[in-house]
């Protein structure tokens, strides 16, 4: 470094240091984006599983001759848009968690409206397949509710990070933004709860109100 002047040398000095720090600090952040992206697919992937029982949930219960029509109705057409609604990890913006969450939602309460009507039918309650699937949608809304506590943990170590000083300054710099994870449902503290057989069991609320 013969011939440079003592400030550029310090510059220069500066500069490394900044260019290593840089580069540690970017790599942290690729590794706490993609594990957002992980635990976001594997969220998706607990809310297939629920409406993968769907069908089913939805054939046992149109055996009964007397149930009703447009109850049946209002979950199939949730289901329906629910799983229209997939959001790539590449693409998890707040308006897109949005609108996931409210398709989600929407499923969660007509879910919840049709058990609740289930418990006028015996025959029905009685049913070994219906029960089957009873606690098959309760494992389900159990995985979800972990899956998306998992992913709000996620996002909130990424997001820690990305407005960390100094590391915020970097991050502005390579195009990492914050991200939104989920909030909790309109309405879900007034969800409605399910006993599937009054005192053999107790009451579970089809509520994945993050918590």
């Amino acid at each position: 470094m013969r011939g440079l002047s003592m400030p550029l040398i310090i510059i220069l000095g500066i500069l490394v240091v900044l260019l290593f720090m840089g580069c540690g600090q970017y790599n942290t952040l690729v590794q706490k984006d993609e594990n957002v992206k992980k635990v976001w697919n594997n969220v998706q992937s607990q809310y297939q599983r629920r409406a993968d029982l769907i069908p089913n949930l939805v054939n046992t219960v149109r055996g009964e001759a007397a149930f009703e029509r447009g109850t049946l109705n209002d979950v199939i057409n949730a289901r329906a848009r629910a799983t229209s609604t997939q959001i790539s990890p590449e693409n998890l913006t707040p308006e897109n968690i949005q609108r996931f969450q409210q398709a989600q939602g929407q499923l969660s309460s007509s879910l919840s409206r049709l058990l609740v009507t289930v418990e006028q039918y015996p025959n029905l309650r009685a049913n070994d397949a219906f029960r089957n699937l009873q606690t098959q949608l309760e494992g389900t809304e159990n995985r979800i509710a972990v899956a998306r506590n998992d992913f709000n943990g996620a996002v909130q170590d990424y997001n820690s990070s990305v407005r960390r000083f100094p590391t915020n300054i970097f991050a502005g710099i390579m195009g990492f933004r914050v991200r939104e994870g989920f909030t909790a449902d309109a309405g879900t503290q007034n969800a409605p709860t399910v006993d599937f057989e009054e005192q053999q069991r107790p009451s579970v609320n089809f509520d994945t109100t993050t918590r």
